[in-house]
């Protein structure tokens, strides 16, 4: 497939997806995303295959509604990806259901179907009463031998995997396997009123939720969720969308020559990409927070090749290039400034030592780069996330208590505090 026609049908397919995304359903009301995920290749490597058995995915929404429905994605995919049965249901603990509440997803009123490679379904609405910030279980019956060439890596939650079988209607689940991964699933959707929209959280492993704790939902995206909740006594029609990839850069694909090709194409596509796909072909997506820009400045000659090397100059104009295609769809844009990261290190295990990150110069890009996302006045809003996390006494380093470890990424406590530090006025509108 030529680039020319991959081009052009990737367009048509985000095409499509917007569509779907805005359109108004006969009952007068709108879809809206309430949990999605960015879609990833696998690391090369750890490709996973599944035969005859069903995925249990668990996923945590954050605004409710009675009418549900779900994506599935073969964005990587070089082969049709065959879905023998679906369901979604309430999860009551680990891998199992609420009977009561187990539903049949269908695709085009069939039962089953097949996701041809580098495409992706939406499956027809159920009715289903999913409270906001409870836990849905997503299952998928995998009749044929199937690799998984498409998934979300990170996911800090754990899933299931059945022993032989269609297991997607059964209350207690036949656990063979655990997995930290989201294979296939890249969005819930509920319905919603016209008010409603959906906020999408664009960014790197920062947003992903990378150094806080497994199943936890303690990602500062799912904390901005609850304080939404909260702040509306649980009536606040506004979903909270994760869409970060960890190592993930604003200008850059995944960087290839990077340990010896060790990740692929795993870290993702450019934002300036991928911003089409996991932001403005969201169901409802209203509102953009932008968390992109510190892998650009700390990887060129640490993990990625010193020629990769980049200018604040360039950081800003991708900024701009983001903020004129978000306010093309009427979405409002939310800039983040970028954190410290002053002995930070990504340690890759033997032979090796670990990476690490900072110097003096890149110091002085992020320090211009965070200086013009808070002055320019060109995002609609801004949050300084840098001041949130930031050592008072050394405004280089992540403040101690909320390091995770690696002295970059934030633990629970330092998302719990990014995200109570997001305004909930910048989305009063809703």
């Amino acid at each position: 497939m030529n680039r020319l026609f991959a081009n052009s049908v990737t367009c048509v397919l985000i095409g499509l997806l917007s569509l779907l995304a805005t359109a108004q359903n006969p009952r007068g009301k709108q879809w809206i995303g309430t949990w999605a995920t960015a879609p990833q290749p696998p690391e090369p490597g750890h490709v996973k295959s599944f035969r005859n058995q069903t995925l249990r995915l668990i996923v945590h929404i954050s605004t409710g509604g009675t009418r549900v429905r779900i994506k599935i994605s073969n964005t990587f995919g070089d082969h049709p990806l065959v879905i023998g049965s679906a369901h979604i249901a309430r999860r009551t603990d680990v891998a199992d259901i609420d009977p009561n509440s187990d539903r049949i997803l269908t695709f085009e009123g069939k039962s089953s179907t097949t996701v041809a490679a580098g495409s992706m379904v939406v499956s027809d609405p159920v009715a289903l009463e999913a409270p906001a910030l409870s836990d849905l279980a997503v299952s998928l019956f995998l009749p044929e031998s199937t690799e998984v060439k498409t998934l979300h890596v990170l996911a800090l939650q754990t899933s299931y995997v059945s022993q032989t079988g269609n297991a997607t209607a059964n209350a207690m689940f036949p656990v063979a396997e655990k997995i930290h991964t989201w294979p296939f699933l890249t969005g819930v959707d509920v319905e919603a009123s016209a008010r409603g929209a959906a906020i999408v959280a664009f960014g790197s492993s920062l947003t992903d939720g990378d150094g806080t704790e497994s199943d936890s939902n303690g990602r500062w995206p799912n904390v901005l969720a609850q304080q939404l909740q909260k702040s509306s006594g649980g009536k606040a029609e506004l979903g909270v969308l994760n869409e970060g990839i960890i190592g993930n850069r604003l200008l850059n694909d995944s960087p290839m020559e990077a340990v010896g090709g060790r990740f692929g194409s795993v870290l993702g596509q450019a934002g300036l990409t991928r911003f089409d796909r996991d932001v403005l072909a969201q169901s409802g997506v209203k509102y953009v927070i932008v968390g992109l820009g510190i892998n650009d400045i700390a990887m060129p000659g640490s993990l990625t090749p010193a020629t990769e090397g980049i200018k604040a100059e360039s950081i800003i104009a991708g900024y701009r290039q983001l903020i004129s295609r978000a306010h093309q769809k009427g979405i409002r844009i939310i800039g983040t400034t970028n954190p410290p990261f002053e002995n930070s290190f990504l340690d890759l295990g033997p032979p090796g030592p670990p990476i690490t990150f900072y110097t003096p110069e890149k110091e002085r890009m992020r320090q211009k780069v965070n200086a013009w996302i808070l002055s320019s006045e060109e995002f609609d809003g801004v949050v300084d996330l840098d001041a949130v996390v930031r050592d008072p006494s050394h405004p280089t380093q992540l403040l101690p208590n909320y390091d995770s470890g690696d002295h970059l990424h934030p633990n629970n406590a330092g998302c719990r505090a990014e995200g109570d530090a997001i305004p909930l006025a910048l989305f009063q509108s809703h």
